[in-house]
C-alpha cells in the first residue's frame, strides 16, 4: 500500500511497547516528536564491476533486492533457549565464527517511494509458508499474523499456521519475558507513532531464505500475531523483518548461532529502476567505499557521526552540535524521506532553493501537505545533475559522501518533470534522520563488529553483477511445494530435528 506521509516514518520510527524483554535487557519508548517516536533501551540496538565482497571469514549471506513491477540452521536448541545468555554469546561472537561462512540470496520487492518500503520473502516453518516482510534497521523483531489472528487485515500471503509446521514451538512464559494472562506463552506488544499496533505471541520456527541461498534454514525465533491495528492492519505486506540491534533481531540471531558475521548490507535501486541486494554477513569494503564510526552506545539505533551538509560545494553555516541532538544522526531503512532539525532544515531548503533560477515552484501532488517542488526538469533521472545542485553529507574526520538529485528528491506523480524536495523538517525534535531516499543505489554497510557504516555510491540494480560472488550449489532449503502457504496438513507436534526432516521446493520466487 501507498503510505500517507505520517506513515512514513518507518518502522525505526515507532512507540514499542514491546512487552517481550530479557533480563537484563527490558525495551521501551521514548517520543521523538509530536508525530514521530523513537525506541529506546537500557542499552543501545537500534562502481568497480570487478569488486569482489567477500568478507574475511568467507562469503557473505547475500540477498537480493528486485524492484516489484507486479503483485501478483539448524539449531537443536530450543526457541526459548535462542534468547538465553545473550551477552555471554555476543563476548564469544568473535571467537566462535567459523572463518568459512555460507551465503543467501533473497528478493526484495515493492517500492520504497511508491508503498513506503521495500519487502523481502522469508519462508517460515516446515514445510515453508512464505512472507513478504518489510526490511528495517529499525525494528528488532520479525512478526507476522498467525493463523488464530481474528483482528489481523487482508495482506500478500496466507496468515501463519503453526499447527501446520513440524518445527515450530510457542515460547513457555518464564521469568525473561511477559507472558499471557494464563502464564503460558511469551507475548510481544508493539505500539507505532500514528498509534497502528502489532500484538501477538513468540514462538520459534526454521527459517529459509530462498532457493538461491547457500545458508542452511535456521531456527529462529518470531512473533504471530494476534491483533493488528491502523496501517499494520491495511498494509499489503505480511510483516516486519527486524535488521536492528536486539536479542529478537533476525540478524543478532544469525550471529548468535555463529553462522554470519556480525555485519550486514542494503542497497537500495535507484529512481527508475529499483532492484539491488541485502547481505546478511560481512563483505570487503571497495576501496572508494566511506566509512564514519557508528558508536552502539549512543543512542538504540543505527548513527552516523555526521558533521557538515554541502550543497553546490558549499559548506552549510551550521554548528556541528545541531546533528548530535537527541538520538543524533540516525539510519534507518524503513524510513522513506529525511528528516533534519528545525534550523538545519531551513538552511539546506534556502541553499537547494538558491541553485534553481530555471525551475519554476509548484503545489505538490497531495493538498494535504506543503511539499516544496519545482517543474521545468528533465524527465530523464540521468539529466538531473545538469539542473540541481550536487549535495555532499561530511562525516568526523572530513570523509564526504554524495548525494545525486535522486537521494535528496522525489517524482511529483501528477506533473511531468517535476520534483519535489525529499527532505524535511523533524518536527521540533532534534533527531537527524537518514531514510532509504539517501541510500538509493549506496551499498550501506552496517559493520557491527567494528563499530562503523560504510557507504560506497554505485547502481544498485547491477550489484550482483558488481559483487561476482562464486555461487556454488546451495544446500537444498525447505519449501512448499504448493503456491498456498498452507501446503500440508501436519499435526502439531514438538519440532523434529532439522536433519530428519524432508526438504522442499520453495515456491514464489520471481
Amino acid at each position: 500500500m501507498a503510505w500517507a506521509r505520517p506513515h512514513l516514518h518507518s518502522l525505526l520510527l515507532l512507540f514499542l511497547v514491546f512487552f517481550y524483554s530479557c533480563a537484563a535487557n527490558p525495551t521501551a519508548r521514548a517520543p521523538l516528536s509530536s508525530t514521530v517516536l523513537y525506541d529506546s533501551d537500557h542499552r543501545p540496538y537500534s562502481a568497480n564491476a570487478s569488486t569482489v565482497l567477500v568478507g574475511p571469514a568467507g562469503p557473505a549471506m547475500i540477498l537480493p533486492l528486485f524492484h516489484h513491477i507486479t503483485k501478483k540452521s539448524q539449531s537443536a536448541s530450543s526457541s526459548s533457549g535462542t534468547l538465553s545468555n545473550a551477552k555471554h554469546r555476543k563476548n564469544l561472537r568473535k571467537s566462535s565464527i567459523p572463518h568459512s561462512l555460507p551465503h543467501a540470496r533473497m528478493g526484495l520487492y515493492d517500492d520504497l517511494l511508491l508503498d513506503g518500503y521495500y519487502t523481502t520473502q522469508l519462508w517460515i516453518g516446515t514445510p515453508p509458508q512464505k512472507f513478504s516482510l518489510i526490511v528495517d534497521t529499525g525494528s528488532t523483531v520479525t512478526y507476522v499474523p498467525c493463523s488464530t489472528c481474528e483482528q489481523c487485515g487482508n495482506h500478500e500471503d496466507p496468515k501463519f499456521a503453526p499447527e501446520l509446521s513440524l518445527t515450530y514451538e510457542p515460547m513457555k512464559c518464564t521469568m525473561e519475558c511477559n507472558c499471557d494472562v494464563e502464564n503460558v506463552f511469551c507475548t510481544y506488544e508493539r505500539q507505532y507513532a500514528e498509534m497502528s499496533t502489532s500484538s501477538g505471541v513468540l514462538g520459534g520456527d526454521l527459517f529459509s531464505f530462498g532457493n538461491d541461498s547457500g545458508l542452511d534454514p535456521q531456527r529462529a525465533v518470531f512473533g504471530c500475531e494476534n491483533v493488528e491495528t491502523g496501517d499494520l492492519y491495511t498494509q499489503h505486506a505480511d510483516g516486519i523483518m527486524g535488521l536492528g540491534r536486539g536479542d529478537l533481531s533476525v540478524v543478532d540471531q544469525l550471529v548468535d548461532k555463529g553462522v554470519i558475521n556480525d555485519s550486514f548490507a542494503l542497497c537500495y535501486g535507484g529512481m527508475e529502476v529499483g532492484g539491488g541486494a541485502m547481505v546478511l554477513g560481512s563483505v570487503s569494503p571497495p576501496p572508494d567505499m566511506v566509512f564514519t564510526g557508528s558508536d552502539p552506545l549512543r543512542s538504540p539505533y543505527y548513527n552516523v557521526d555526521l558533521k557538515e551538509i554541502h550543497v553546490a560545494g558549499k559548506k552549510l553555516q551550521l554548528d556541528p552540535k545541531i546533528f548530535n541532538g537527541k538520538y543524533g544522526t540516525v539510519l534507518d531503512s524503513g524510513t522513506t524521506y529525511a528528516y533534519l532539525p528545525e534550523q538545519a532544515f531551513s538552511v539546506f531548503k534556502d541553499a537547494i532553493m538558491k541553485e534553481l533560477h530555471s525551475l519554476k515552484r509548484i503545489h505538490g501532488p497531495d493538498p494535504n501537505y506543503n511539499d516544496i517542488c519545482f517543474a521545468g526538469a528533465s524527465s530523464n533521472v540521468s539529466e538531473l545533475s545538469r539542473t540541481f545542485p550536487k549535495v555532499e553529507l561530511a562525516f568526523e574526520k572530513g570523509q564526504k559522501i554524495l548525494l545525486s538529485p535522486e537521494n535528496y528528491l522525489f517524482r511529483h506523480s501528477k506533473v511531468n518533470g517535476a520534483y519535489c524536495l525529499g527532505v524535511f523538517q523533524n518536527g521540533k525534535d532534534p533527531t537527524t534522520l537518514l531514510g532509504g531516499i539517501i541510500a538509493r543505489n549506496t551499498l550501506v554497510v552496517y559493520d557491527r563488529e567494528n563499530a562503523k557504516v560504510g557507504f560506497w555510491k554505485t547502481n544498485c540494480s547491477e550489484l550482483w553483477e558488481r559483487l561476482q560472488l562464486a555461487t556454488s550449489s546451495p544446500a537444498p532449503s525447505p519449501q512448499p511445494s504448493h503456491q498456498n502457504n498452507h501446503t500440508e496438513e501436519a499435526s502439531s507436534v514438538l519440532a523434529p530435528s532439522p536433519s530428519d526432516l524432508p526438504h522442499y521446493a520453495l515456491r514464489g520466487i520471481t
